[in-house]
């Protein structure tokens, strides 16, 4: 990232930004350098600042002295040992890192009062900065449970304040918060977890948000609840938290992305399949395909192979040939040859030898609903290579056990419009109707209207995510204001000079 960043000032005027992170910088170096973008951000009420700080955290993390760096940047930030918002960053922090000189003498109560002065007039936004740091230093570290405790102090905090520059900031604290609890014994599914205590605060903070117009900290509490609820199986309270709050238009792609998933996994639970590959097809159409989010954009890859598999529809061989996912995605491409071809034996045979990766990945009940359509399947296929077969014949080849089972469900395949073909009970056989043509039927224009309607709701989320500079039309107004002075200002002139050459040819005409 280069050093040096023409951005745009609320005054419309280019200002030279100076300082950034950089990751060939030291780590207290960085965490300093933020602490003038957070003042720009403050200054100038512009959030990408922020961002800018917040995404160096991911280079901050793989340094070896990154509790030094935290340190050093809090000391820098507070400077007296005495201030009430360096000791509470410094308590979580290993004593070996803060037993550093900070001076033997004891303060005295005129000094405490102008530290206390001091602290107040340091900007909320670099203790919350150094707050998210000291968060992220201590899940790394796996001190799970001084996590937890932090990060409950952390969140009232932020959410004390009620400050636009803090949004982002707010949003993160939120994310560790959720996670340092999601760590701790006993985990999720269990119903003592401590994933169920965080909810009234995870429900208050979601309604601060909405009243605050935090879209930054509302998706993300959003999403946090969503799979808070779902990691304890409390579909029906996910579904009524959807139904009754509204995802904001204006969060990040990644939240978007998160918030599809978890709508996704919900709609396949409840069986409305259709609706839930609609939501995950757009989560990993809009998910990065590299880098770290090569895991969601493969668990949500995996959920949508087993949804498609609900629905009747086998998922292209191409997904599976990607190189990024190909040994993730072995056991479900074994699990969709089995589907493909019918064959029930070689289905139960995947399921019991990926029992535990299917368990892991959360759709080991999904896959349990698959055996039907396994059999729908098989008999779908016997449809198309035969005009005729005997329902003895189809229990030989489907491995069921009895021509009852055969033909109850060849009749609920029929009825369900998976075969077209009639039963003959008298003589037990299934007669299958001529196929028609695909083409005189509106299938072909269904799915060309489905592949328009996804290219134009991705046009309109684009447009909808466009950022524009904050107080750009206070800008636009002062420029046209000052056009609208300069154009009179012209016509004064123009019409005064008129007024003098009218007279000065007068005066010339007279003298000849």
């Amino acid at each position: 990232m280069a050093d040096k960043m023409d951005v745009d000032a609320v005054n419309g005027e280019r200002e030279e930004e100076t300082v950034g992170p950089a990751s060939d910088l030291p780590p207290e170096r960085i965490i300093i350098n933020n602490f003038d973008l957070i003042r720009q951000a403050v200054d100038a009420f512009d959030s990408r600042f922020i961002l800018r700080a917040l995404r160096s955290i991911s280079t901050l993390r793989k340094s070896d002295k990154f509790a030094e760096a935290i340190v050093q940047g809090v000391r820098t930030a507070f400077p007296k040992p005495s201030m009430g918002a360096r000791k509470v960053l410094e308590d979580v922090l290993p004593d070996n890192v803060t037993a550093m000189q900070n001076g033997t003498s004891a303060p005295s109560a005129e000094d405490k009062k102008k530290d206390a002065s001091a602290e107040e007039q340091q900007l909320p936004e670099i203790w919350a900065y150094l707050g998210i740091l000291v968060q992220v230093y201590l899940y790394d570290t796996q001190q799970f449970q001084e996590g937890a405790d932090f990060s409950t102090n952390f969140v009232e905090k932020i959410r004390s304040w009620n400050r636009r520059t803090l949004d982002q900031i707010g949003a993160k604290a939120y994310f560790y918060y959720a996670l340092f609890h999601e760590t701790l014994d006993p985990k999720p599914p269990s119903k003592q977890s401590p994933v169920i205590e965080v909810r009234p605060k995870l429900l208050a903070a979601l309604r601060s948000a909405v009243l605050r117009k935090d879209n930054d900290t509302q998706a993300a509490v959003t999403v946090l609840l969503l799979r808070n609820y779902i990691s304890t199986a409390d579909i029906t309270q996910a579904d009524l938290l959807v139904a009754q709050t509204q995802f904001p238009t204006a969060a990040t792609n990644n939240q978007v992305c998160r918030y599809l998933y978890y709508l996704g996994r919900i709609r396949a639970i409840q069986l409305a399949y259709t609706e839930a590959h609609d939501h995950l097809e757009s989560a990993t159409r809009k998910s990065p395909t590299t880098g770290p989010a090569i895991g969601f954009y493969s668990q949500s890859m995996k959920l949508q192979i087993v949804v498609e598999l609900l629905m009747g529809d086998i998922p292209e061989r191409s997904v599976f040939r990607q190189p990024a996912l190909e040994a993730a995605l072995y056991p479900y491409f074994k699990l969709v040859q089995a589907v493909r071809v019918g064959d029930l034996q070689a289905f139960l045979r995947c399921v019991t030898n990926n029992e535990g990766q299917f368990r892991k990945d959360g759709t080991y009940t999904l896959i349990l609903r698959l055996r039907q359509n396994v059999i729908k399947t098989g008999v779908r296929m016997l449809s198309l290579s035969y005009s005729r077969i005997s329902l003895r014949d189809i229990c030989t080849r489907l491995h069921i056990s009895s021509e009852e089972s055969a033909e109850y469900i060849t009749a609920k395949a029929i009825r369900d419009g998976v075969i077209e073909a009639t039963l003959d009970h008298q003589n037990g056989h299934m007669v299958t109707n001529p196929q028609r043509d695909a083409y005189s039927t509106t299938e072909p224009s269904e799915a060309f209207h489905a592949r328009i309607e996804a290219l134009l709701g991705l046009r309109d989320e684009c447009v909808m995510a466009m950022r524009y500079p904050m107080n750009k039309h206070r800008q636009e107004l002062s420029e046209a204001a000052k056009a609208r002075e300069r154009e009179r200002e012209l016509a004064k002139e123009i019409v005064e000079g008129e007024g003098d050459d009218g007279d000065g040819d007068e005066g010339g005409f007279e003298g000849m």
